[in-house]
């Protein structure tokens, strides 16, 4: 935070509270850059204001910096031009100059500013205030506070190992604009006495049309994933716990329901980040971060208006497509065209198309997270998967989540001048938790303790998707359902949980969760040196082209031995990853150069 750039950022910050949260009306009457911190916090409406401005903090993609996060993980390759790649963070060489440590600790620090700011405004005035109106102001310093806790969470898990700068004040003065690090218990003792504050003021729901405020839900899911990344396996569990039976959580019937616009804010969802196709004239084009994502179009395939720079890792798109499927559950059974050779259907002697039944290909947690070409069971941009991409420069899959792969043909009809779209991202959602208590359960078990109610929850989170079931045949929550007939231990369920459970449920979503995990589990470098011996093969996969032609996606599909026609191996991943990751250097996010550079009393 460089000294001329840190104060006119926090002046600023009362300013754009108008430009992201007034009312046209004002905005008309007003002057908003001759506003000053006195002359406009004046009442419990410019406190609720001022709390809009902290949800647009919130929206800033860098809090999350899905891409850079991920690409630090086992999840991902960067781009097209496999095997070559520039990436820093999937090749592990970041630094404190990367964009990515920097635009995350901006936008953190930028949502830590906006808090402080309502919570000293509040302090002030809440004298005043009475009956409805302190009601009111409860519930804005509630949820300031819990957002507060919410960003240190992140600076806490993601930089430094934990030592950061903490500011509880809003800085007007030179001095106070510098200040040193903390160390991390004392960043952690900040920030969970912020969400403990939360969980015991927010409520559980907001009346319609409030959806996505901080709930107390959110704040206990919050504590909870703080005391598992510290292996309080009994503290996590007592959280999560009361997530489970004492709010009004539920799976939603079908995963997809939490990966696109569909059933957005839905009974699944903790915490979630609402974006809008509203184009607010009153912002920068490429501001417009503020209310919409760009995340499709990161994930997208080129033929589809997307820029294809993520992708799915060779290893996660072999897993999800040898999901074994339950085959008692009736949605793996489908009723489809018989596929000739050639891609083309088979046609009877009366030119009707020859239907089959016959169980799924993929599961449909695997149909709803990546696009495969030999997906016949699942559309993509509103024609079949190989039709929907490209398939070509070994992109073998692409992200489904967080695109419009079910409404619109391609992200240029969502939005064909600046990319943006109205996708939620979900951050928090039930299933998550389920997987987390499951792993407090058995982490913090003993003689195998915690293992039969952990896998009633995993397999709860797997019988939404219709996969076979973890455990005995004939036993748990749904006896009649297949299983994989195995006497799982806690090593082989936590074993399942880190190489199966987690990264197949989970994939790209939340804050850095699959980063995170790999660090907290010991195995990132372990990871990358394992993933690093593999080798794949390609195949070929004929399919019918928009125009009903026969056509080939070629060395599309995705192999772990040859079957003849691709002799050698197609493609590795991780070798430079294994070879560069330092836990020491990569494992947090460097505090970055610019902080470095300005504050002369970080102390590092």
């Amino acid at each position: 935070m460089k000294k001329m750039t840190l104060k006119k950022t926090v002046f600023l910050l009362v300013t754009s509270l108008f430009i992201f949260g007034c009312a046209e009306d004002f905005l008309e009457e007003t002057n908003p850059v001759e506003l000053s911190t006195d002359s406009f916090w004046l009442n419990i409406d410019d406190l609720e204001t001022g709390l809009t401005s902290v949800y647009n903090a919130f929206k800033d993609g860098n809090v999350l910096r899905i891409s850079d996060e991920y690409n630090r993980s086992d999840m991902t390759f960067p781009g097209w031009g496999r095997p070559n790649t520039s990436n820093v963070y999937w090749l592990q060489t970041f630094n404190n100059s990367s964009g990515g440590p920097n635009g995350k600790w901006t936008a953190l620090y930028k949502g830590i500013f906006r808090a402080n700011q309502v919570l000293e405004a509040a302090e002030r005035l809440y004298p005043d205030f009475t009956g409805e109106t302190q009601e009111r102001a409860d519930l804005v310093i509630a949820q300031a506070r819990a957002f507060r806790g919410l960003f240190y969470f992140y600076l806490y898990t993601g930089f430094n190992n934990g030592s950061v700068p903490i500011f509880d004040f809003v800085p007007k003065t030179q001095e106070e604009f510098y200040q040193s690090i903390s160390p991390a218990a004392t960043v952690q003792d900040f920030y969970l006495a912020d969400l403990e504050f939360g969980a015991n003021n927010l409520p559980m729901a907001y009346d319609e049309g409030k959806a996505g405020r901080l709930t107390s839900g959110t704040a206990l899911a919050l504590l909870g994933k703080s005391y598992l990344y510290d292996a309080n396996y009994t503290m996590a569990a007592q959280y999560f716990k009361t997530i489970i039976d004492e709010h009004p959580y539920a799976l939603t019937p079908d995963i997809g329901s939490n990966f696109t616009t569909r059933d957005e804010f839905n009974s699944e969802s903790i915490l979630e980040i609402g974006y809008s196709l509203n184009y607010k004239e009153e912002i920068s084009p490429y501001g417009q971060d503020q209310n919409s994502s760009t995340i499709n179009f990161t994930f997208a395939p080129a033929n589809r208006g997307g820029w294809r720079s993520v992708y799915p890792s060779i290893w996660l798109n072999v897993e999800y497509r040898n999901e074994p499927l339950d085959m008692v559950d009736p949605r793996n059974t489908v009723t489809a065209p018989v596929l000739q050779a050639n891609g083309l259907p088979q046609v009877d002697e009366n030119g009707e198309i020859v239907m089959e039944i016959r169980p799924r290909r993929f599961s449909l947690r695997t149909s709803a997270s990546i696009a495969i070409p030999d997906d016949e069971d699942t559309d993509y941009y509103l024609g079949t998967s190989a039709q929907g991409g490209v398939y070509n420069n070994s992109e073998h899959s692409y992200y489904r989540k967080m695109t419009n792969w079910d409404i619109a043909e391609s992200e240029r009809d969502i939005s064909s001048t600046f990319p943006r779209s109205g996708v939620n991202v979900r951050v928090i959602r039930l299933a998550d938790v389920y997987l987390m208590y499951a792993e407090s359960l058995i982490a913090g078990g003993t003689n195998n303790g915690g293992v039969e109610e952990a896998l009633v929850y995993v397999n709860r989170v797997r019988r939404r998707s219709a996969v076979r079931l973890l455990g005995l045949d004939g036993t748990g929550e749904f006896p009649i359902n297949e299983h994989d007939n195995i006497q799982h231990t806690a090593s082989s369920l936590m074993d399942h949980l880190m190489y199966v459970e987690r990264p197949l449920e989970l994939s790209m979503e939340g804050n850095a969760i699959r980063t995170l995990d790999m660090r907290r589990w010991g195995i990132t470098k372990d990871r990358f040196a394992d993933l690093a011996t593999k080798q794949y093969w390609s195949d070929n996969y004929p399919f019918e082209d928009d125009k009903g032609d026969p056509a080939t996606r070629w060395g599309s599909i995705v192999l772990t031995e040859s079957n003849g026609n691709d002799p050698k191996p197609q493609w590795t991943e991780f070798e430079q990853a294994a070879v560069n990751y330092i836990e020491d250097l990569h494992g947090y996010w460097p505090i970055p150069n610019s902080e470095v550079t300005a504050n002369p009393n970080l102390n590092l």
